[in-house]
């Protein structure tokens, strides 16, 4: 992407994200750009290059690593939380999860598993979500590891980070 576009999407996005956080809170449900925050936002901490959209099997490339990338909006909900459907057979070496704080939509994690043990869980009988090619997160976590993670904010208040109790 070109530097200027770089910069045209990260204002776009900086629209977008507090615009898709409301929405989710007045009516519970989200906006529908999810995926494309998570992409972006994988795309620039974990230094990717994105394909065209509707590339067949993945979103990104790492060299020649072929990256499927699943964004999903969390937050207090007892709620079950799926990925999107997960195809096998596709042209794709890596899955990529990016957890997105619901209330302001800024990354939070992004886990990484390889494509094969993905596809093996969804192949496991006895799972109708599985059958379908949607995974939990809390399965994918499971197969996945861990390779960013936002770092906890500082209270400006306290020179330890702790807030004080007064």
């Amino acid at each position: 992407m070109k530097d200027e576009n770089v910069t045209r999407v990260r204002q776009i996005l900086a629209t977008v994200k507090p615009l898709a956080a409301e929405y989710y809170r007045l009516t519970g449900k989200p906006l529908g750009v999810t995926g494309e925050v998570a992409e972006y936002v994988a795309a620039q901490m974990l230094r990717l290059k994105l394909v065209p959209a509707r590339t067949v099997g993945h979103d990104a490339l790492r060299g020649k690593e072929r990256i499927q990338i699943k964004g999903r909006a969390y937050g207090e909900t007892k709620k079950s939380q799926r990925l999107g459907v997960i195809k096998p057979g596709a042209p794709c070496d890596t899955v990529l999860l990016v957890l997105l704080d619901n209330a302001t939509m800024e990354a939070r994690e992004i886990w990484q598993a390889p494509y094969d043990s993905v596809c093996e869980c969804l192949a496991r009988p006895g799972s109708k979500a599985r059958a379908r090619g949607a995974l939990s997160v809390s399965a994918f976590k499971r197969l996945a590891k861990c390779v960013w993670k936002d770092k906890p904010k500082r209270n400006s208040n306290s020179k330890s980070g702790h807030a004080s109790m007064r």
